[in-house]
């Protein structure tokens, strides 16, 4: 089995678990900011954007290709090391390596979702592709020292219920951009409109100025070449390539089954003889909250038996829950088995999410996190690109029943790499 990258990392749970002062503790209150603060660059170029975009007369094949904006999130981990490595200041205030980078990310992320408003698509759309893809990059950067703060912030006993809280924070951004933002262009321009997005970055901002910088053993790098190298040689070395080449295949193994089962969801459920109002009220409401509340219980739960039980209970129940859109598929239209089903499956993800993003957490260097964080779920994302790529054509060559089987068989290569990366007796 891998040894953990630092004495403090253990994948089991604790003898001391904290108990429900888990629940009631600072750290979790800034992981709700963060999450919050996370999520809103991206749903913002998700859901407003492109709504923008429509309503002020850009054809939908460009709008398509502002999909490509969205490229800094997978590749993030290529200017990590920059954000590991060096440390920004101001006159007369050194807030930190951490910090530092979250407030100029924030205030970056705010000022290019605000100037978006001063714009006009149809007369300036090269200038609203670059502003957009200053919002994606500044986004995607911000992630990498949100991630890195929270793991140098949480114990090792919050690490499952922390994460599973910014998950949960960051889907609820949502909200802002996917509703709120959308009700007010009915109402004002959409210059208003994009200065309001903006401004829930606010609270963000305002957290990253009061909070104080983590405290990490062991010395960051002293170089760009060492940010560079040292996260990767670090990784090698700590057992072996063996074992890192068996962590980086559970990594994008995992929810391979699981992304491939949802890729495809609307159409699925439009092909099965659901109408757009019983998707939209039944399937996309309900999911809404059974992801909230599969993540909160899924982190709550991992206070208690760790993060490696987490993984193999979890597992199994994702691969139970893809198996239900086969029994849907054979059943067909029932409002009843739509809510229940897919209820069950984003209930399924949202306690997997906890557990699986707790794991990466355990296996960064707290020298390297910024680094080796942004590889790792840079690398968790390539299965959501490849699922979108592939699973048209394979549902049109086998069948919506036969392809549900296939996702859960999918699920299976990752489940059989737990003994070698997460014993279900692991204390570390």
């Amino acid at each position: 089995m891998p040894n953990p990258p630092h004495e403090h990392a253990p994948l089991g749970a604790h003898e001391d678990h904290p108990g429900w002062r888990a629940f009631l503790n600072r750290h979790m209150l800034i992981c709700v900011f963060l999450g919050f603060t996370s999520g809103l660059p991206l749903f913002t170029l998700v859901y407003l954007v492109q709504a923008w975009l429509r309503s002020e007369g850009v054809n939908l094949k460009e709008i398509g290709l502002f999909a490509l904006i969205q490229f800094p999130y997978t590749w993030k981990f290529v200017w990590a090391p920059l954000m590991d490595r060096y440390v920004p200041r101001l006159p007369g205030w050194r807030p930190g390596r951490r910090r530092g980078w979250m407030l100029a990310t924030q205030l970056l992320v705010a000022g290019a979702i605000a100037a978006l408003g001063f714009v006009s698509p149809r007369e300036e759309i090269w200038t609203v592709a670059a502003l957009t893809a200053l919002v994606a990059f500044f986004g995607a950067s911000q992630d990498i020292v949100i991630d890195a703060y929270r793991r140098e912030l949480l114990a090792d006993t919050e690490q499952g219920l922390g994460n599973a809280i910014h998950v949960n924070a960051y889907k609820v951004a949502a909200l802002i951009p996917g509703s709120l933002s959308l009700i007010l262009s009915d109402h004002l321009p959409w210059t208003v409109v994009f200065a309001a997005t903006a401004a829930f970055m606010l609270p963000g901002i305002v957290l990253t100025l009061v909070v104080r910088e983590p405290q990490v053993s062991g010395q960051p790098p002293k170089n760009l070449r060492a940010a560079i190298v040292e996260p990767f040689t670090e990784f090698i070395s700590r057992d072996g390539w063996s074992a890192a080449l068996l962590i980086l295949a559970f990594i994008f193994l995992y929810k391979l089954g699981d992304v491939m089962a949802t890729t495809l969801s609307t159409s699925f459920f439009l092909d099965i003889g659901f109408d757009k109002t019983a998707i939209g009220v039944i399937a996309k409401t309900t999911a809404f909250w059974a992801s909230l509340a599969g993540g909160i219980i899924g982190g709550a739960w991992l206070v208690k038996v760790g993060i490696a039980r987490g993984l193999w209970v979890f597992g199994v129940v994702q691969i139970v829950s893809t198996l239900g859109f086969a029994w849907l598929a054979k059943i067909g239209p029932s409002p009843a088995a739509l809510a229940l089903i897919y209820g069950f499956e984003t209930f399924a993800t949202g306690l997997t999410l906890a557990a699986f993003t707790a794991y990466i957490a355990s296996t960064t260097d707290p020298r390297y996190t910024a680094t080796q964080f942004a590889l790792f779920t840079s690398l968790a994302s390539v299965p959501r690109t490849l699922a979108s790529a592939a699973s048209g054509y394979i549902v049109t060559e086998i069948g919506w029943f036969d392809y549900f089987f296939l996702c859960a068989l999918l699920a299976v290569p990752g489940m059989l790499l737990l003994p070698k990366v997460a014993p279900w007796s692991s204390r570390a």
